[in-house]
């Protein structure tokens, strides 16, 4: 069975659209949790706005590394009701997102969600998801799209790993308790 994980930003009020304010914090630390998430993953399970945004602006981007390569370069399946013909390595998720995602899982991927609050709480209601990977940044948002909403109600989560970084990010990973 394959897993999936969602990493997401988080202000320390739980906004995560948006998030300009992570600048400052991100670090060589958080850069290298990044590229372990990228390079741990087999695809990209993406909400549409994220994918439209990643597409947007990955296929441009370079570094020496080889995160910008492995982005572009992998397979992406995208939660979708839009319709218009996939690109960049992309594949429309149709019919039943539920149904679709437990047929990928079946398929022994490891999926890493990347913002996408839509597609992570309707994840979050069928108990898709095996791990949120959270980095709670040290500022306030005041304002903006959560990631957890009511479909999520009742969600219960064990605490799996913790660290903090230099630059005062905590990065917090739960497991649904089972």
């Amino acid at each position: 069975m394959g897993t999936i994980v969602a990493v997401e930003y988080l202000s320390l009020d739980g906004v995560m659209e948006a998030p300009a304010w992570s600048f400052p914090y991100f670090n060589e630390e958080l850069q290298q949790f990044q590229y372990d998430n990228l390079f741990a993953a087999d695809a990209l399970l993406l909400g549409r706005v994220t994918y439209d945004g990643f597409k947007a602006s990955w296929p441009s981007m370079t570094d020496e590394k080889g995160f910008a390569d492995r982005m572009n370069g992998m397979p992406k399946y995208v939660a979708t009701r839009d319709g218009g013909a996939p690109e960049w390595n992309a594949t429309f998720l149709e019919g039943d997102l539920v149904q679709a995602v437990t047929g990928l899982k079946a398929t022994d991927q490891a999926l890493l969600v990347n913002g996408s609050a839509d597609l992570v709480n309707q994840l979050a209601a069928g108990g898709l998801v095996d791990e949120y990977r959270l980095m709670i940044y040290p500022v306030v948002a005041g304002a903006g799209r959560q990631l957890f909403d009511q479909r999520a109600a009742g969600l219960s989560l064990t605490l799996a790993g913790s660290w903090t970084s230099k630059s005062g990010v905590a990065v917090l990973t739960y497991q649904p308790a089972r």
